[in-house]
């Protein structure tokens, strides 16, 4: 008799089953390589200008040379090596965001929901108080006001995305914590934090991480939209929304300053939602659009 299978061998049989989920997977893998291993990869400094080779259009066009694959910028900047490292800074605000967001809206649905009463009052209007406001433009007021820079547009992404965690893991929370396990766990005198980090957080956790996976693909557009109205982002830094930025003036003659990063910022958000669904399906049937 075989050796049961285990868990990880039972994903890794249905995402490879699951063709978008392996697409996605592929996508999402090749970006963090790429965004890791940028130094090696990158055939010239980003942030290298040389205005005799400004304009230089990809190597398939006249004009064109395999020194630039993908032609140059105004700047005569690479624009291939502007994209690889594009990706670390697009991937770390994606992640970082959705990771800090995560966290408060983690608690903060936790204390809501276990709780009750007066903080869920006051938790609950927090959260219908900011999605009264248009998500965007309350984002460029505050980099407006606070600055643009890595650090801030990392900490204004998290700190304005987190009510959609808060009011999942709420509605989590108060159905599992009338469960009878739970109700029983109190009967025998377990404290509230061993019921919230015993019971009821493994049971979330699922669904969180769907919506975790997903809000990665929402927050690289985010950074993009940000960077490419001049709040995001800034020189010498790189990323795919600045590069957008850089190349609108030009994308009726040079169209390929801003279509390349625009390519690079679709392949990556359908890789991440390809990977979040096969995520959705897989951990957390319940989900459904």
């Amino acid at each position: 008799m075989g050796k049961p299978q285990s868990s990880f061998k039972k994903l890794a049989k249905r995402l490879f089953k699951s063709k978008t989920g392996t697409v996605g997977l592929i996508i999402v893998i090749a970006v963090v390589l790429m965004a890791i291993f940028a130094p090696l990869l990158a055939p010239h400094d980003p942030a290298e200008t040389n205005v005799v080779n400004r304009l230089v259009p990809p190597f398939w066009l006249e004009g064109g040379n395999m020194e630039y694959p993908l032609g140059t910028d105004n700047l005569g900047r690479d624009i291939i090596s502007r994209i690889i490292f594009g990706a670390r800074i697009s991937l770390m605000i994606g992640i970082s965001s959705v990771i800090l967001a995560g966290a408060i809206g983690m608690a903060l649905g936790l204390i809501a929901g276990f709780y009750g009463k007066i903080w869920d009052f006051i938790i609950m209007r927090a959260v219908d108080s900011l999605l009264a406001i248009p998500g965007i433009l309350f984002m460029l007021i505050l980099l407006a006001v606070l600055g643009p820079s890595l650090i801030t547009l990392i900490l204004v992404l998290g700190g304005t995305t987190w009510v959609v965690y808060a009011r999942m893991v709420r509605s989590e929370t108060l159905s599992i914590k009338e469960r009878d396990y739970v109700r029983s766990a109190r009967a025998i005198g377990a404290k509230d934090f061993r019921i919230i980090v015993k019971y009821i957080l493994p049971n979330v956790l699922s669904s969180f991480i769907v919506i975790a996976t997903l809000n990665v693909a929402t927050t690289i557009i985010l950074e993009a939209s940000l960077s490419f109205l001049g709040l995001g982002i800034q020189p010498p830094d790189v990323s795919w929304g600045l590069m957008l930025s850089d190349g609108r003036q030009y994308i009726a003659t040079s169209w390929w300053v801003a279509t390349f990063p625009g390519i690079a910022i679709t392949v990556t958000v359908l890789g991440v939602i390809f990977l979040g669904d096969w995520l959705r399906d897989i951990l957390d049937p319940k989900i459904k659009d």
